[in-house]
């Protein structure tokens, strides 16, 4: 439409459309359609080498033998409850409840859960609910991922970070941004973070942090939104600490999940764990869940039936247990993440002459590379043109204004070959040898000048 007279003006719409925010995954999405030779790490998706499209007609028939079996519905309410406009908490609650006592040790009343269309509408619902007046804000660890900033602009909530620190939380830090909040006549609702593996940096809380957490917030008012997308991707055999859920007992913690990366992105199913209680205004008393679910009546109406019936036929297949549904999955993540961090060791090694340094997660897809240049878009252009090799600038990680991130990248090596890391971290080394060089020419030419 270049060129033919315009019929709204971009600052009559809403001002997040301008938000560089919601910028990041388009520009991500462009620079790899216009390089689409480029080895990526940039990609956050989970491995589909074992997606299976004629399992979703077994996962189905899996569903309705529940249903007539196990909870005595007959056949034509089956169909209705797959088919039809469904419970806007949706239907799959009992067994993400027992999905939840199985694999993370949390004791979930399933009337306390709502089916959500992905982890994205749940963070949207969960800010709309908690955020009543204009002065609410929203903390969150920053970097951070992208999708909560998202939610927070639409509904035109101000998002304060929190720092991040090796321990993955800051927690002075957290208690000075909510004391400077109140001073400031805001009104701190909760704090968004991913105690596991986060995206983007790859982080997890340890035990006493997590426990150091919950104090903070019971002793200054707050709630806890924990998001768990990559929890259970751990990269050794130890135990997996409690998530903040399991270790609540005071009812701080909302629990944001999703089955994108644990069966499939396509179905579009998350959801969450809301069991606060609210006092209405005849004095009853009602969960969270169920304020929230009107909520999504008016925005969704309900998560696909049909879509709900899948997954629960593969958590089913797996007596409900996604630690067995995604063993096969976790296993290339596994290798995936050792290949990765070999290959960082054999190129970038500790006391090289390139200065690059890099962080070590115990699983997940991420890693951050720290580099000797500003690691920016225009860095990331010149990487696909001139050496073949895509990555995500953690720069889009934090909040306009917020700084942080100039010189690192985000690798992600969820959807790739053995083949193709080796491959990127070549072109890696040959981008990082390039910029390096640049950067030494630079000032070698400022001296000579002087």
């Amino acid at each position: 439409m270049t060129g033919a007279e315009p019929d709204l003006l971009i600052e009559d719409l809403h001002s997040s459309l301008v938000d560089p925010a919601l910028e990041t995954m388009n520009f991500l999405n462009e620079v790899a359609a216009r390089f689409p030779g480029a080895v990526s790490f940039a990609a956050g998706r989970p491995h589909e080498e074992f997606y299976d499209l004629d399992a979703i007609p077994r996962h189905l028939r899996t569903f309705q033998r529940y249903l007539e079996r196990e909870k005595g519905v007959d056949p034509g309410e089956v169909r209705r409850t797959v088919l039809q406009y469904g419970r806007t908490k949706g239907v799959i609650h009992e067994l993400l409840a027992r999905n939840l006592r199985l694999d993370e040790g949390i004791d979930a009343d399933p009337q306390s859960i709502v089916v959500t269309v992905g982890c994205q509408e749940a963070m949207f619902l969960v800010l709309r609910a908690l955020c009543a007046h204009e002065d609410d804000i929203v903390l969150a660890v920053a970097p951070r991922y992208v999708g909560l900033t998202g939610a927070a602009r639409l509904l035109d909530r101000e998002v304060w970070p929190v720092r991040e620190t090796a321990s993955g939380v800051d927690l002075g830090h957290l208690v000075e941004q909510i004391a400077a909040a109140r001073a400031a006549s805001k009104r701190p609702r909760a704090c968004y973070l991913i105690p596991d593996f986060a995206n983007p940096s790859g982080l997890r809380l340890d035990l006493g942090t997590r426990k150091a957490l919950l104090a903070i917030a019971e002793r200054h008012d707050l709630l806890l939104l924990e998001d768990n997308p990559y929890g259970l991707f751990q990269a050794d055999d130890e135990p997996r600490p409690p998530t903040l859920k399991a270790l609540d007992t005071g009812r701080r913690v909302i629990y944001l999940g999703s089955l994108a990366k644990t069966c499939f992105p396509g179905a579009r199913v998350g959801y969450l764990v809301a069991d606060q209680r609210v006092a209405t205004a005849t004095s009853a008393t009602v969960l969270l869940a169920d304020e929230i679910s009107k909520l999504k009546s008016m925005l969704t109406i309900n998560t696909s039936p049909l879509t709900q019936a899948i997954v629960a036929g593969r958590l089913l297949e797996h007596g409900c247990s996604l630690v067995a549904a995604t063993r096969a999955e976790n296993a290339v993540y596994r290798r995936n993440m050792r290949l990765l961090r070999e290959g960082l060791e054999r190129r970038f090694p500790r006391s090289g002459p390139l200065k690059v340094t890099w962080n070590a997660p115990a699983g997940g897809f991420f890693v951050v590379l720290t580099v000797p240049f500003a690691a920016d878009d225009d860095a990331l252009e010149y990487s696909a043109r001139h050496h073949g090799v895509l990555w995500t600038p953690m720069t889009h990680f934090y909040g306009a204004g917020e700084g942080g991130g100039t010189h690192q990248m985000r690798l992600s090596v969820s959807v790739m070959t053995p083949e193709q890391i080796d491959a990127g971290l070549e072109r890696l080394l040959s981008l990082v040898t390039d910029r390096a060089g640049q950067k030494a020419g630079s000032v070698s030419d400022a001296q000579g000048k002087g």
